[in-house]
């Protein structure tokens, strides 16, 4: 069940350089990562998990599968996109077929990269893709608020849909995104088939220098400073060196060159994994000789749900899950051995999946 991540910005801001960073490191034989291309500017990437390779070192498995999620790289965006400027429509019908956005920003100054936004300046930038969005978001509101207002004088079952709408209009005029509206789920059932694009998570990329890649510069900072209240994490990092590292097949190579720049590991890693938890996904592993696996589910998902993603008749037969905290697998070595110290537990339908957990699921066919 890879969720997609949307890969934005500016036209260079450093957009597609980590874009190809993320597929030549999935492409390294040496690498954690495994890149499968969909279509042009699109990939599935594994999520670099050490719990995975420490199970394996136990299990001694066939085959080691990681969980994955997918990243787009789509087109930069320009001042008037709402409107139809540049790729315009095309840019935001792809963002809206993503679950999470992550929002490239130029946080360096090159003279030989062009910009035609003026001086470096990464919170008008920012601002000039959110307008963009609350714009375009704007407009779907408004429509089906003039559809729901007619519809509303007949079925009162309607009323509250049309506050939902109106409260959602007032938002974005006042310069805000859906997302911190905080509407329930309810609610937000009045405009699920808009797709609204501020209604998703977001992830910024304070792209810097190569000597600010530890430190950050006034750029990130200003960056940083601007979202602080919006609940998104900043992460900063130089993409050029991160593609200049993906590269790297054989992995002494690669520690040698990480070294040299005093990095204890890729900021890539840091990108994958904050984009995972963006997602509000968490983790099991099934653990066996034939393979040790990672699934992706939804954090709060139940039992029989982490069974669906294995197969639908899981959940569809479920009698009961055999789990194994991970650091209990680990602490003992063998599902038997955690079976022998009291260490496995029965679990039924209402148990609530932990990040972790090591899982066998029974079932009826």
């Amino acid at each position: 069940m890879a969720l997609k991540a949307g890969i934005v910005g500016l036209p260079n801001v450093g957009k597609s350089t980590l874009f190809n960073a993320v597929s030549n490191s999935a492409k390294a034989q040496a690498s954690n990562y495994r890149f499968c291309t969909i279509e042009p500017n699109t990939g599935l990437v594994n999520v670099p998990d050490p719990r995975l390779d420490k199970l394996a070192e136990l299990v001694k498995p066939e085959r080691i599968v990681p969980t994955q999620i997918e990243i787009v790289d789509i087109a930069g965006l320009v001042r008037g996109a709402s409107k139809g400027e540049g790729l315009g429509n095309k840019f935001l019908a792809n963002i809206r077929e993503v679950d999470a956005i992550i929002h490239v920003i130029r946080c360096f100054e090159d003279e030989n990269i062009l910009r035609d936004e003026g001086p470096i300046n990464p919170v008008s930038d920012k601002e000039i893709i959110e307008t963009e969005l609350q714009l375009k978001d704007l407009d779907s509101v408004e429509r089906k608020l003039q559809r729901t207002e007619k519809m509303a004088k007949t079925d009162p079952k309607m009323k509250a849909e049309l506050e939902v709408l109106i409260r959602c209009q007032e938002h974005l005029n006042k310069g805000k995104n859906i997302l911190s509206l905080g509407l329930s789920k309810e609610e937000k059932s009045a405009i699920e088939d808009l797709f609204l694009l501020t209604d998703k998570s977001i992830l910024y990329v304070a792209n810097v220098d190569e000597a600010s890649m530890h430190t950050g510069n006034k750029f990130s900072a200003a960056l940083i400073e601007a979202v602080k209240n919006e609940g998104n994490q900043v992460i900063v990092m130089t993409n050029a060196i991160e593609a200049q590292i993906a590269e790297f097949e054989n992995p002494e190579d690669k520690a040698m060159f990480m070294e040299e720049y005093k990095m204890e590991e890729p900021a890539l890693d840091r990108l994958i994994h904050s984009t995972y938890k963006l997602l509000n996904l968490s983790t099991y592993f099934t653990a066996g000789v034939q393979e040790v696996r990672a699934w992706t589910i939804h954090k709060g998902w139940k039992a029989p749900q982490a069974a669906s993603v294995i197969h639908t008749d899981f959940e569809k037969g479920f009698i009961k899950a055999e789990v194994i905290a991970y650091d209990d697998f680990i602490k003992y070595g063998s599902e038997a051995a955690c079976r022998e110290n009291g260490r496995l537990r029965i679990e039924g339908k209402e148990y609530l999946v932990q990040d972790g957990d090591v899982m066998h699921f029974r079932f009826n066919v």
